[in-house]
């Protein structure tokens, strides 16, 4: 069984009814911009609810929605929908949404931000300087390799201790 698609009208809608709307982006993605009254269940964190009634599940752009539909279909008791475009869509369409102004960027592009500017660094100095600093360049790309084999990931580990970070989790 998968979900059904709705437009983000449709979805605005189905919630008025009195339909779940679930959020299933990471919780630093969550706290940054959401759609009112959604809330926040992690796609990786996500278990059977209890909640009787229709269940609207999306995510930023309808990609994860998409592509996780039948696993979504199957966490909700009853009718499942998806948004039609995310996040985005619902934006598209001139609906509202929160943003919390002076949140930290989600952990994930504060690891390719860092870890691009690690490689550019590692790249301009290798030329520049010495060629020793290409294994600047090689160690992070080893790190993302093994990030991407194993699902853990140091640099986000690290970037999430940070103090912005730190901040932005008191609030939450």
């Amino acid at each position: 069984m998968t979900c059904q698609t709705l437009t983000p009208a449709q979805a605005r809608d189905a919630v008025a009814r009195g339909a779940r709307l679930i959020d299933i982006r990471s919780a630093d993605e969550f706290a940054r911009l959401r759609i009112p009254g959604a809330e926040n269940r992690p796609l990786d964190q996500l278990t059977a609810m209890t909640h009787d009634g229709p269940v609207v599940f999306h995510c930023r752009s309808g990609m994860r929605t998409d592509a996780n539909s039948a696993r979504l279909a199957a966490a909700a008791p009853g009718e499942a929908f998806i948004v039609e475009g995310g996040l985005d869509g619902w934006r598209k369409a001139g609906l509202p949404v929160e943003e919390t102004a002076g949140a930290p960027l989600e952990i994930m592009r504060q690891v390719q931000i860092t870890a691009g500017l690690l490689v550019l660094a590692g790249v301009i100095l290798g030329l520049i300087v010495a060629p020793a600093w290409f294994a600047l360049s090689a160690f992070v790309g080893a790190g993302l390799t093994f990030a991407g084999l194993t699902g853990w990931c140091g640099m986000a580990n690290l970037l999430a201790v940070m103090p912005w970070n730190r901040r932005s989790a008191a609030r939450a």
